[in-house]
């Protein structure tokens, strides 16, 4: 019932975007993805992603299979497109197999599954089509918050940000000292964050097949959980990001051209006009939140995958300031979004557990003061950073704290679980929970 419910909320949502697209003349998620069945995809890696994520509930016969169909499929089409002289609009010209090995699964379960192996092929078809929904939905949220929200904050976010040091104006500045080399490879990691989830989640999952079933919590409930709640945060808090309100990207609709060299000026912030194109997509910084989750579920993995967590947190950090696309309080926003995310998930999976209800109540306080401080308190900050500074950074890391001694405490709940009801021993049930970072 649960995933069903999930399906038909899923479905609901994607045809309210489909509409609210449609009614601004351009295709929605629905309309996207449907071109990509055969039409030059605008991400194969997500795509071939999302259908590694759909092999973990294969055996490794079927996963060769689909694979190799996946292959032979996107060769085909890389033929026809040139000997009919197609030009490829899209950086990737690969991914139409993955989708359609995706789809034919989808087809499988329904036709050739019954019981309990149709519902878990189900699943991993659901899992994939929804990390796939999720980007295009993503490009639907960020057009809306274009058109519908003409002024922005930006002046405010910029205020606050004197009180921890400009750090975008900073970091864009050592960005730029790398060259192009440092560029293209923070820009590589930025565009491909959800590749990353994928290889984490790859490893979460890897006894799904052998167990018939899915562990409780992974780092695709976390992820799109993100990508749900933040879109609608957005057009709460509209801001565009440095390198637009402060930087030549910006055109006329800037103040000033200053980002990076510059800091912002520390006058009375106000309310500023912006174009009906450039997303509103800042606060919180959901690149930093994925990028946060991603490090958390990575802690429980082999010493690659941590040093690989690890690093995709700190290149996202470096450019998502980098770049210009955002502020430092952004980052930390993004930061406490994802705690109080995670631990409500957690707290759910363990069937509304106190302790993480209480973690994510707290969190959701501290993201709530943040946002508040950020638009209320800007030029007592900017005038007092030795003051402020500290706090807005003591608050993050109470967050952190928060939740790292809370889910050490449920680490070690886990050598002690009773006998479940399900019958499953003590070993399977810490086996499960301990997989959850």
């Amino acid at each position: 019932m649960l995933w069903a419910t999930v399906g038909v909320v899923a479905l609901g949502f994607l045809v309210a975007l489909e509409i609210a697209a449609r009614h601004y003349g351009l295709p929605g998620p629905i309309s996207n993805q449907a071109k990509e069945v055969i039409f030059t995809p605008k991400s194969g890696p997500l795509l071939y992603a999302s259908m590694a994520l759909m092999t973990v509930v294969l055996p490794w016969r079927q996963r060769f299979i689909a694979f190799g169909a996946a292959i032979c499929i996107d060769a085909g089409f890389l033929v026809v497109r040139w000997a009919v002289e197609a030009e490829a609009t899209r950086q990737y010209p690969f991914g139409n197999g993955a989708l359609w090995v995706i789809l034919a699964c989808a087809v499988i379960a329904l036709t050739r599954r019954t019981g309990r192996e149709r519902v878990l092929l189900l699943k991993g078809v659901g899992l994939a089509l929804l990390l796939v929904a999720g980007r295009k939905t993503g490009d639907a949220w960020l057009l809306i918050t274009s058109k519908t929200r003409p002024m922005v904050l930006d002046q405010y976010v910029a205020t606050a940000d004197h009180a921890l040091g400009d750090p975008s104006w900073v970091v864009g500045r050592l960005v730029a000292a790398t060259g192009p080399v440092g560029a293209h490879v923070l820009d590589w990691v930025y565009i491909q964050l959800a590749v990353a989830a994928v290889a984490v989640t790859l490893y979460q999952l890897r006894n799904v097949a052998a167990e018939r079933r899915f562990p409780r919590h992974h780092l695709v409930r976390t992820f799109l959980t993100i990508g749900l709640l933040g879109p609608g945060i957005y057009m709460l808090y509209p801001v565009v990001g440095p390198i637009f309100a402060y930087g030549s990207d910006g055109g006329h609709w800037a103040v000033l051209d200053l980002w990076p060299h510059t800091p912002a000026p520390t006058g009375v912030p106000r309310l500023m006009p912006f174009d009906d194109h450039t997303p509103r997509n800042c606060m919180p910084s959901l690149h930093t939140a994925w990028a946060t989750a991603i490090f958390i579920h990575s802690r429980k993995g082999p010493r690659a995958l941590r040093y690989a967590g690890t690093f995709w947190l700190i290149a996202t950090l470096g450019a998502t300031l980098g770049f210009g696309y955002h502020y430092g309080a952004d980052i930390i926003s993004g930061v406490v979004f994802t705690l109080t995310i995670e631990a409500a998930l957690r707290a759910q999976a363990r069937g509304w557990d106190r302790q993480g209800l209480r973690l994510a109540g707290y969190g959701a306080i501290v993201f709530v003061a943040l946002l508040s401080s950020y638009r209320y308190l800007p030029v007592d900050m900017a005038a007092r950073p030795w003051l402020f500074g500290p706090l807005l950074l003591l608050a993050t890391a109470s967050v952190v704290y928060a939740y790292a001694r809370t889910t050490r405490l449920w680490d070690r709940e886990t050598v002690v679980l009773p006998v479940q009801a399900d019958g499953r021993s003590d070993k399977s049930a810490a086996t499960e929970l301990a997989a959850t970072p």
